[in-house]
């Protein structure tokens, strides 16, 4: 089980921001903006390469939420999902990045 199931399932603590039947929130332990959130739906997929068009409409639409939550929805804020080794995956559970809070550059942080 990889350790985003383990805090889906309530086995390692985490600072959950939200949840409902699909997904979980949570914020990133070593964040690179004031406002850097993990999304995180509750089925588990190895990465984007096996999400469907149901979940993916579900999962954008709670973006617009969270990002309005947290106020970053105004300036502006960067979504980033990594796949694969090549693309810097480093834990094998589809998640997205929600980062804001401050101007952000471009290529890095």
């Amino acid at each position: 089980m990889c350790i985003f199931c383990k805090i889906i399932a309530g086995e390692i603590p985490a600072n959950i921001e939200y949840q409902d039947d699909n997904f979980i929130v949570i914020k990133d332990i070593a964040p690179t903006a004031p406002v850097h959130l993990l999304i995180i739906p509750k089925k588990h997929l190895s990465n984007i390469m096996e999400i469907d068009s149901t979940l993916a409409g579900n999962l954008f639409t709670k973006i617009k939420d969270i990002a309005a939550q947290f106020g970053v929805q105004e300036k502006g804020f960067r979504l980033v999902i990594n796949t694969g080794d090549d693309g810097g995956q480093t834990v094998g559970h589809l998640h997205i990045h929600l980062l804001g809070g401050r101007a952000l550059s471009w290529p890095a942080g």
